[in-house]
């Protein structure tokens, strides 16, 4: 059964909550970050992405790096623009966005529970930006960001968070720049903190839904630190956890930067030849909303793809879109044999829209462009409960957990 624990939660003070409140660390390169950051003394980027205090030259990884994170979050602590909970406690973090809401409880989470399975994963990490932030976890003493978790909903915790919401003030409640609404609670009453503990224990198994790089950067601390007995704090690490009825995941789309030495006609007759019918895309384009079927842009023109003789296995990784894609086209065709590593391949969050894709191809930034319908929440299930991967970037959460918000120090 799965552990979330109270703690005493470090987040901004309620007037500084909205400047604080930055993006994800890892869904801007660093020209962007600096744009969003370099008017903003208080914006989290110049925490999490902290080489844009430093001359662009310098190295993204450098110490030099490192400790300018750690130096400036012990600052902002030291001047309560960031203050901790005088003690353990819940939150419950609630996005508004497009329309639609999700509410999440935040607390801490076992590593023990991640080494154990008792946390699922979907997605193999990558060795570079593992190390990153786990040597900036290190360097900050503490987690500055948490972890997207999901799980099967229980009664218990939904009757909990419903009413507290109802019953209590925010701590704050703000739009950010990009529109999403951010709203948080303190749980700190004991009874409704039971409550909430014990409703965890009954949940058989979380999910990560995003964040599998910082969740097994957090494990590696504290996997370093048991070697010279100072785990301590490092044993949890922060995540917020969102009943899976409360997410949405977008489409994941695919560029690729040429046709790998084929003609347009001759990479066409290859689709055929691999099964998919291959017709030009009434205008305007609409973003698939039937599994198998793909939308593809080359040389101008979308085209829609699906395949003749659908070949469903009844295995979870192997039917999903993406690994039909990645199985029938991008490897046998187009020569990525494997997506984690080759750069030929861009990953593309349907965020973007469809627009994206388009100028990609039409700027020459890649030869061609795919697009595909969303995985569901029962396929990420799934294939966690199968115990499998998924193919790299199949799933794109939106909104993503701000950065800032949700700060836990694992120093003594």
């Amino acid at each position: 059964m799965a552990t979330l624990k109270p703690f005493a939660v470090i987040h901004p003070d309620r007037a500084h909550a909205a400047s604080v409140c930055a993006p994800p660390y890892d869904v801007l390169d660093r020209s962007e970050a600096l744009r969003i950051a370099e008017d903003n003394p208080n914006n989290f980027l110049h925490i999490t992405r902290s080489e844009i205090g430093l001359p662009e030259r310098a190295d993204p990884y450098s110490d030099a790096v490192y400790a300018l994170a750690s130096d400036n979050l012990k600052r902002w602590i030291a001047s309560d623009i960031l203050k901790q909970e005088p003690g353990d406690c819940y939150m419950i973090y609630r996005q508004i966005a497009d329309r639609r809401s999700q509410t999440g409880v935040v607390g801490l989470v076992s590593v023990s529970d991640y080494e154990n399975d008792v946390i699922k994963k979907h997605e193999l990490t990558r060795e570079d930006k593992q190390r990153d932030r786990t040597m900036h976890i290190e360097a900050c003493n503490a987690h500055t960001e948490p972890v997207l978790l999901t799980y099967r909903s229980c009664h218990m915790i939904d009757v909990t968070v419903k009413k507290w919401i109802s019953e209590h003030e925010p701590l704050f409640d703000f739009k950010g720049k990009d529109g999403t609404v951010h709203q948080m609670w303190n749980v700190d009453e004991p009874g409704a903190i039971e409550v909430l503990e014990i409703g965890f224990e009954s949940v058989p198994h979380l999910y990560i839904a995003d964040g599998h790089h910082r969740a097994a950067s957090a494990v590696a601390v504290a996997s370093n630190r048991r070697q010279t007995g100072s785990a301590g704090k490092a044993e949890y690490f922060p995540a917020v956890c969102f009943p899976s009825f409360d997410l949405k995941i977008m489409d994941y789309n695919r560029t690729v930067s040429d046709l790998y030495g084929l003609t347009g006609k001759a990479f066409q007759n290859a689709l055929t030849a691999a099964g998919f019918r291959v017709r030009e895309a009434k205008t305007p384009m609409r973003k698939p909303d039937k599994k198998g079927t793909f939308g593809m842009y080359t040389d101008g023109c979308w085209y829609i793809l699906d395949q003749a003789k659908p070949m469903l296995t009844g295995d979870p990784i192997e039917d999903l879109d993406v690994s039909i894609l990645q199985n029938r086209i991008l490897g046998p065709i187009l020569g990525i044999k494997d997506p984690r590593t080759d750069h030929r391949i861009g990953f593309a969050g349907g965020i973007l829209g469809l627009s994206a894709l388009k100028k990609l191809v039409d700027t020459n930034q890649a030869a061609v462009a795919f697009a595909l319908c969303p995985l569901s929440m029962d396929e990420l299930l799934a294939a966690a409960d199968a115990g499998r991967m998924m193919p790299p970037k199949s799933t794109w959460f939106e909104p993503k957990l701000a950065s800032g918000l949700i700060v836990h120090t694992i120093g003594e």
